[in-house]
């Protein structure tokens, strides 16, 4: 499995340093989704933090982002093998 790497990443965010751990695929996922909206890392990364309402795990809050951008913002629906039917 090729992605599946963890590894230590460093940011600031708002002027504070803190670190987040992801796998390879996930922090390749999260600078594909800030490349397309046009935006640095570590300001998606802020934007993914304050979005959360309560204490959680930041690495985790950015992996459901991801999860979700893939899920739903980055796949265009799937063409369909069947054929259409005559009336």
């Amino acid at each position: 499995m090729t992605g599946g790497f963890i590894r230590k990443h460093s940011v600031s965010i708002r002027g504070h340093r803190t670190s987040i751990t992801l796998e390879d695929a996930f922090m390749d996922a999260l600078r594909q989704m800030a490349d397309e909206r046009g935006m640095a890392v570590a300001a998606l990364i802020a934007e993914i933090d304050s979005a959360e309402s309560g204490p959680v795990n930041l690495s985790s809050a950015i992996r459901l982002a991801v999860l979700d951008w893939a899920m739903n913002g980055r796949r265009e629906p799937a063409p369909t093998d069947e054929l259409p039917v005559a009336d």
